[in-house]
């Protein structure tokens, strides 16, 4: 017998407005997605919530991955997150321009609630979330979510990935096909969420082309443009029921981000930055 919740579909929760929650982790590109999903789908009586998890210590986050991958490689991957920090003001541009020439809004909307927890995987998150009870909820950019946490409420979650499942699962997504000489599986992709890492069934894809001056520090931007019609799709796919999950048939990999001397090198011999 599962302990997943009870289908609310009784003639009282048929009443009520379509509750959607975001859950997301913060970040430059949340507000963009957040308000995107905002404008493509307030209205009809729905109610659009957000719940922020606290970020992760970068202590934590270098600790995760020596386990996985080993002290050097960890440590290389945190070199390499300091120079994207030290380069990021002489990328603002590039930034502004893709804001721009795709209408996405930066700003934090004041009429949109959010909740903060700690973390998605927290039980005051699952109590949130029972006591929300949303008929879907949108994920972008939190922690791998536990499968305790997936049976808190009876909705489905579904992720925004910006990466072609499950090719490129995981972080940087695309940087590592335009790495791998893969531009043609650089993209955005919108799945159901399982207990795995970005390996839940696909519902949409699509195919993003890059500009010649985008750089690791707007691949996401960019996708984010093409991602939030298809993750707004989705989410009403999900609110009329018709949700139509599918399975891609390619290698499936997690990756991770950069070293510094991995992504210098990849910089300089085939100029991928």
């Amino acid at each position: 017998m599962s302990d997943r919740p009870t289908d609310p579909s009784s003639a009282v929760s048929a009443l009520r407005p379509a509750s959607i929650v975001v859950l997301t982790a913060g970040g430059d590109l949340s507000p963009i997605v957040v308000n995107g999903l905002v404008r493509a789908l307030s209205g009809a009586g729905r109610v659009i919530t957000v719940v922020r998890e606290e970020p992760e210590s970068k202590a934590d986050i270098i600790r995760r991955r020596a386990r996985m991958l080993g002290w050097r490689t960890a440590l290389g991957q945190a070199a390499f997150g300091v120079l994207h920090r030290l380069l990021a003001p002489a990328r603002e541009g590039r930034l502004a321009a893709v804001v721009a020439a795709n209408g996405l809004d930066t700003r934090a909307d004041p009429g949109v609630a959010v909740h903060h927890v700690t973390s998605v995987n927290a039980p005051e998150c699952r109590a949130l979330l029972a006591s929300l009870a949303p008929s879907v909820i949108a994920v972008y950019g939190t922690r791998i979510i536990t499968a305790e946490t997936l049976r808190a409420v009876y909705a489905p979650f579904i992720n925004y990935h910006a990466g072609i499942n499950p090719k490129y699962r995981g972080q940087h997504p695309g940087y590592w096909a335009l790495a791998s000489g893969d531009a043609e599986n650089a993209g955005v992709t919108i799945h159901l969420v399982d207990a795995g890492v970005d390996t839940g069934s696909v519902l949409y894809q699509s195919r993003v082309t890059f500009a010649p001056d985008d750089t690791i520090a707007s691949y996401q931007h960019v996708q984010a443009a093409h991602a939030l019609p298809l993750f707004a799709r989705a989410i009403e796919d999900a609110l009329a029921r018709r949700l139509a999950p599918r399975t891609v048939d390619l290698p499936s990999r997690q990756w991770f981000p950069p070293t510094l001397w991995g992504y210098l090198t990849t910089g300089i011999v085939r100029g991928v930055w």
